[in-house]
């Protein structure tokens, strides 16, 4: 099967994930992945949620994530791979619902390319930023570093972890909380008093357990965010095609 196949938003229905309503034009690879995931009290993070977001919890904690990956042969679909590029990329995000459906807010998406941060923030609308990233790998493990170029926030935008898989490759099943972090296929972005939404699509994750060593982090508080007491719950993902659509914006009312 080939990675068009592979990952067409018509591969639904996704459990409690909300069907595709918009085109998808871009096409990536994700690499060298690394999700890291905290419970924190809601009411620690709901003040930082737009207000046409419900913050999303379970079993009584809001979840904070942040996820260092590489997005390889990123472009529109369809184009030869000489049109395609790689950057590193950082995402800070929560758990949200707009009207019942589930999807993610994004507090901060850095980017180790200032072009493509600079067109994906006009293109999306999301909060994005110009990041100094090197990411290395070999066999052992993954070294990722960012530190953004420039913030508003009084705390250096930073982060540094060592991580590397340890354990087999397993697709989480529905209900789990593996399930619950990771199977979003959707974001939301607030515009004025609107809401936009974009999608991506791919195959479920083939996650791995990970081992990880986090040496500096001031992602959370750089975007005002909590800083967690309990241990974060870690997964790695190697390599996963997606693609993603265009923004729509969703009806009033």
């Amino acid at each position: 099967m080939n990675a068009r196949s592979r990952t067409d938003p018509r591969r639904w229905p996704v459990s409690g994930v909300p069907s595709p309503k918009a085109p998808h034009i871009a096409a990536m690879t994700w690499r060298d992945g690394l999700f890291v995931h905290w419970p924190v009290d809601p009411d620690d993070v709901r003040p930082r949620v737009p207000d046409q977001l419900t913050l999303e919890t379970r079993d009584g904690h809001a979840w904070l994530s942040v996820l260092p990956f590489v997005l390889a042969n990123a472009g529109f679909r369809g184009t030869p791979p000489i049109a395609r590029t790689a950057f590193a990329e950082l995402n800070v995000r929560t758990y949200v619902r707009h009207r019942g459906d589930p999807g993610l807010f994004f507090f901060s998406i850095d980017v180790g390319n200032p072009m493509i941060a600079e067109t994906v923030g006009r293109a999306t609308r999301l909060t994005v930023y110009s990041a100094r990233m090197n990411v290395s790998s070999d066999e052992q493990r993954v070294v990722f570093s960012s530190e953004r170029r420039w913030s508003e926030a009084s705390d250096p935008a930073r982060f540094i972890a060592r991580y590397r898989p340890d354990g087999d490759v397993f697709t989480a099943e529905p209900d789990t909380l593996a399930y619950w972090l990771t199977e979003r296929r959707r974001f939301y972005a607030p515009s004025g008093s609107g809401v936009l939404a974009g999608e991506i699509a791919h195959d479920p994750w083939p996650l791995q357990p990970a081992d990880v060593t986090i040496h500096e982090n001031t992602m959370l508080a750089a975007n005002g965010l909590p800083s967690p007491t309990d241990e974060p719950v870690v997964h790695y993902c190697d390599d996963l095609s997606m693609t993603g659509s265009i923004l729509r914006r969703l009806p009033d009312g």
